[in-house]
């Protein structure tokens, strides 16, 4: 995890020390033309942010379809096939460029080009939807998540057309416009669209980094599960003075629920909650340093880092630990002044983070049935389990696609390239997938200090070339092997 400084890397002994390898002449070709292209290249970026792509808000639907219509275009021109899958909100991207024949095998990537909500608009130091470039850093509401990510991906392959005539592999582009709503319309498509979707490999390019400086490939995300709890005493609001004393107050009641789901250790203590956590193997702990220093991360965040298991340290309990979280909880007169009431009802919202063999919705109702278990008599329950929950995802350190873009991410930044955990979730991966039936790495330039849905979001100008060379390479690593099923677009 970086915040602004690193964890430190396992120390590696001298038979173990990897050799970089040169900049191979294909890229250093690239980097020439990056270079001379900046200008274009720079406004087409600052073009695609310039869209309002807010999914979550109905005001922004035609932004949202001027947007996709913009990616479009901009694929037909390198001799991509482009359609619009329609959903109930926002249409998915499908694009594919099969030029490079049936003997070649194919890699699908996934992106999203919707954004977040710019909300508190008056933090922002400029427009979100104004491009601004200030020292190496692009300013903007989804410089980064996810539109930077997808717009690297969009222009090595441009470049990489423009430097050889076609792609070395079959590519197809799935960029959906719902992820920061939970991807409901992409995976109610998925049943219908597997034989498109069909891939040798699929790259997730939604993620980051602990460092800017360490190229790293991240071998699992975490599950998540949403969850809002209401509780509920009385016909309506009481007078505190009339009915204090007598009846339960629904906000005492809510707290006291909520403080049995944890122990003193840190425990979650819903029956059932750990029955299908798998402790990680040896081997898969020798692949990753869970190291954290712990007083930098204090001094960044202003958080003491104690919360979660007592008995496993502070990544461990990011990476690969099942949480259980309250995210907020209100009830009774907030306002200014006192309104002396014993309200009707009182609410929270919950979240998990999941691990490999947690199902969500049995998760849920173990939650459920023990918050009902523990409320006091007289109290009403009501558990509302939102869409958009997903399982965790793990990927094999062996897999061929994971070994090319590690070879990829060493050469582009010219030091070895380290393996990580992401704790947070992209519900949507599990099931694409599985559709898609090829070997899956996760994948992105993203770091924490991104400020992604926060005001000023950002993303370095260098990160992006480095995404481009990246990507060119990648692909030509891969179009090294032969394909494994065959190839279709319908």
């Amino acid at each position: 995890m970086n915040l602004t400084t690193r964890p430190s890397m396992k120390k590696m002994s001298d038979k173990d020390t990897i050799m970089v390898t040169p900049i191979p002449n294909s890229l250093a070709e690239m980097k020439k033309l990056i270079d001379q292209h900046r200008t274009e290249w720079l406004q087409d970026y600052y073009t695609f942010l310039s869209f309002p792509s807010i999914s979550s808000e109905p005001q922004f639907k035609e932004s949202m379809q001027a947007c996709a219509d913009w990616i479009m275009n901009y694929l037909k021109a390198l001799r991509f096939s482009v359609e619009l899958w329609p959903t109930n909100e926002h249409p998915v991207i499908f694009a594919s460029n099969l030029e490079a024949g049936p003997d070649k095998p194919t890699l699908l990537i996934y992106n999203h080009y919707d954004v977040q909500p710019v909300d508190p608009l008056n933090e922002w130091l400029s427009d979100p939807f104004n491009p601004t470039l200030r020292e190496g850093e692009v300013y903007a509401r989804g410089a980064q998540d996810n539109k930077g990510q997808c717009f690297y991906v969009l222009q090595a392959l441009k470049f990489y057309i423009d430097q050889h005539g076609k792609l070395p592999l079959n590519v197809k582009l799935c960029i959906e416009g719902e992820e920061e709503m939970g991807s409901a319309g992409l995976s109610r498509l998925l049943a219908a669209k597997k034989v498109p979707l069909q891939s040798d490999y699929v790259a997730i390019v939604d993620l980051g980094l602990r460092d800017a400086q360490i190229p790293a490939v991240t071998l699992g995300i975490r599950g998540i599960l949403t969850m809002e709890v209401e509780v509920q005493g009385s016909h309506t609001d009481l007078h505190s003075g009339s009915h204090g004393g007598i009846v339960i107050n629904p906000i005492h009641a809510l707290v006291s629920m909520l403080a049995s789901l944890r122990d003193a250790k840190g425990k979650i203590t819903v029956p059932g909650f750990y029955d299908n956590v798998e402790e990680m193997s040896l081997e898969e702990r020798s692949l990753v340093s869970f190291h954290l220093d712990l007083a930098d991360y204090q001094n960044v965040t202003g958080a003491y880092p104690g919360g979660g298991e007592k008995d496993r340290t502070a990544l461990e309990r990011a990476w690969v630990r099942p949480t259980l979280e309250i995210n907020g909880i209100h009830g009774g007169y907030t306002g200014k002044g006192f309104k002396t009431v014993i309200p009707a009802k009182a609410f929270a919202k919950l979240s998990c983070r999941l691990v490999p063999n947690q199902n969500p919705e049995t998760i849920a109702k173990l939650i459920e049935n023990h918050l009902k278990e523990v409320a006091p008599q007289g109290i009403q329950v009501r558990v509302n389990i939102h869409q958009g929950q997903g399982k965790a995802v793990r990927v094999s350190s062996q897999a061929q696609v994971v070994k090319s873009f590690s070879t990829a991410f060493q050469e582009v930044f010219g030091v070895p390239c380290e393996f990580i955990f992401e704790g947070a979730s992209i519900p949507i991966v599990p099931e694409l997938a599985a559709a898609c039936s090829g070997e899956v790495i996760l994948l992105g330039l993203g770091l924490t200090t991104d400020q992604i849905h926060a005001p000023n979001e950002h993303f370095g100008v260098d990160r992006l070339e480095k995404g481009m060379l990246i990507i060119a390479r990648a692909i030509e690593l891969l179009a090294e092997h032969p394909p494994k099923a065959p190839l279709s677009n319908n």
